[in-house]
């Protein structure tokens, strides 16, 4: 399986190194992706940050460029606004051997943003950061000393769907636990119930990937094909 992975917020393609490590042992694709403005040396351009719509036309681009394979594009907190929209736009080219898997992040709707699915937490924070300049958000206090300033107008920016890649996808939330603040608790809980969704968890908090990457490359590397969910409870993973 070829894994294209999205970070989240202030992040880069660094943060799942040790996942795409123990994929890749596996004899799998990983191309983990460092979304346009987060790059380790500054955006090339500060005073036009990048939208939503900029970096899901840049990881359709690089997952169009990818093999026959079944194709798994896994995003993280903000990263799954990114996996949603880049589905959307393959359409039916995706079909039930391809995976969508969102690690611990938003689920959108056509017309939502990330500003409407988070918590009140977080858009306090994204105001704050963005205070000195009105474009960039600030890195949070305590991130990792890797972490880049984010453009907002992605933050803010209305995910506008076109109706695809419909149920045929196979569809996995990866849940981190309730940690303070999660603005993912209640969509987890209600994906359980769903029958077009697996739903796992790995309770160690919001950053699974660098908490816990061994059980996280365990869930992505046992993907089954869509119409295989099993709704309420299917596939708890512990944390190591």
């Amino acid at each position: 399986m070829e894994f294209v992975m999205v970070p989240g917020g202030w992040q880069g393609g660094w943060v799942f190194d040790a996942v795409a490590d123990e994929l890749r042992g596996d004899g799998h694709q990983v191309r983990a992706v460092t979304l346009a403005g987060l790059e380790a040396d500054g955006p090339p351009d500060a005073d036009r940050p990048p939208n939503l719509d900029t970096h899901i036309e840049q990881v359709a681009e690089i997952a169009g460029r990818g093999g026959a394979g079944p194709l798994a594009l896994c995003g993280h907190s903000y990263g799954g606004m990114v996996v949603a929209g880049v589905a959307d736009r393959l359409g039916d080219r995706l079909g039930r051997l391809d995976q969508l898997v969102f690690i611990d992040a938003y689920v959108p709707q056509d017309g939502d943003s990330c500003w409407s699915l988070t918590s009140d937490r977080f858009r306090d924070l994204f105001l704050a950061g963005a205070r000195d300049d009105g474009r960039w958000v600030a890195v949070p206090d305590g991130a990792d000393p890797h972490a880049r300033p984010h453009p907002l107008a992605s933050f803010l920016q209305s995910l506008r769907l076109r109706g695809g890649p419909g149920r045929t996808v196979g569809r996995t939330f990866v849940s981190g636990g309730a940690w303070p603040g999660s603005p993912f608790v209640a969509v987890s809980e209600r994906l359980r119930r769903s029958p077009d969704w697996r739903v796992h968890e790995i309770p160690v908090g919001h950053d699974i990937a660098r908490r816990a990457p061994r059980a996280l490359a365990d869930v992505l590397r046992t993907l089954p094909p869509a119409g295989t969910g099993t709704g309420t409870g299917a596939g708890a993973a512990t944390g190591r």
